[in-house]
């Protein structure tokens, strides 16, 4: 992305300084805006930009040391591509059908036995991702070590199997957590405290106890006897995302500030009553794959599933029942 500075706009709205951009990490500061605005783009930037992540997995064989449900968890945290995530459907938005497709979802296999007398590890890139799909960068296991490996999803002895299909959907981390697009947003204003926002405990002396941060060095220091401004609001916001590598940083960034848009868009819409569709998503606002249904059990036909059909409606955390009966952990749904 090109982060030069445009002239001339410099008291036209929000002013963003990129400090240091790389693959997986990216330091700015923003002004221009007030507290409430910086704290949405936080926010959003952890738990609402879209990301692709395995969400049904399909055992059609699993002779490992490892339980079913163990590697359906371990699979849908490895992150996968996301690029121009906006070309995948949500589940619940698929004209083309009720579960999945390759409009709304990425199909990847795995099958892995091993033959040898040594230990065989399984890794990420054992998943092969099938055509068709929405474009030719979602779904891809990201892998960013020197080997080339990727995450490591389970060990194989002598003779052991495992061959399952993984389902990949377009989903928000607020909903579960493998939809992350980063592994964490650091934010802080007024580094040097002049606002008072911040009471520190201290036993003998709070400048020896809590030393300031790097981007005290962006601030002047208050003056010593200086007046407190009681009208004064933090004007200067410091941002470090770092991505854990299925969107580039920037591209979180902007996905989250979509995402603002589409959200207050919705609320324009609500309040001035302009609802010409009827439908209180008009905007896209992001969600879960398949939310709530109308019979008001949540998210069904997700989690792994196996090769005797989805006959409960199982999900990895329990519920439903399967082809020998009811499981330990209850009937189906949510109790």
């Amino acid at each position: 992305m090109d982060y030069d500075a445009m002239d001339g706009l410099e008291d036209a709205g929000p002013r963003v300084t990129v400090r240091q951009a790389s693959r997986d990490r990216a330091d700015f500061t923003m002004e221009g805006v007030d507290l409430s605005f910086a704290n949405s783009l936080r926010r959003t930037l952890l738990a609402e930009v879209p990301t692709m992540a395995i969400d049904l997995v399909e055992v059609q064989a699993n002779t490992s040391s490892l339980a079913d449900e163990f590697i359906a968890h371990r699979l849908g945290l490895i992150p996968l591509n996301s690029k121009n995530v906006d070309d995948v459907s949500y589940t619940r938005d698929c004209e083309y059908c009720e579960q999945y497709c390759e409009h709304c979802s990425v199909t990847l296999d795995l099958h892995a036995r091993c033959t040898g007398d040594e230990i065989m590890k399984v890794y990420a890139r054992d998943l092969v991702v099938s055509e068709p799909r929405p474009n030719e960068w979602v779904g891809m296991p990201v892998i960013t070590d020197s080997l080339g490996l990727g995450s490591v999803i389970c060990k194989l002895r002598k003779d052991q199997e495992i061959r399952m299909k993984c389902i990949a959907k377009k989903g928000i981390a607020k909903e579960h957590a493998k939809w992350a697009p980063t592994s964490a947003v650091g934010f802080e204003y007024d580094p040097h405290n002049k606002l008072k926002h911040l009471d520190y405990w201290y036993e003998e002396d709070p400048a020896k106890e809590w030393p300031k941060s790097n981007n005290a060095a962006w601030e002047d220091a208050p003056q010593d006897g200086e007046p407190f401004d009681f009208s004064a609001n933090p004007g200067k916001f410091y941002f470090d995302v770092e991505s854990i590598g299925n969107l580039e940083p920037d591209a979180v960034v902007l996905q989250g500030i979509k995402v603002l848009q589409q959200k207050l868009a919705l609320v324009i819409q609500e309040l001035s009553g302009d609802n010409r569709n009827g439908d209180a998503d008009g905007f896209g606002a992001p969600r879960s794959p398949d939310g709530m249904q109308a019979g008001g059990d949540y998210g069904l036909n997700q989690g792994y599933t196996t090769p005797f059909g989805d006959t409960g409606g199982q999900t990895m955390y329990g519920g439903g029942t399967t082809p020998f009966g009811a499981t330990p952990y209850g009937q189906s749904g949510w109790q």
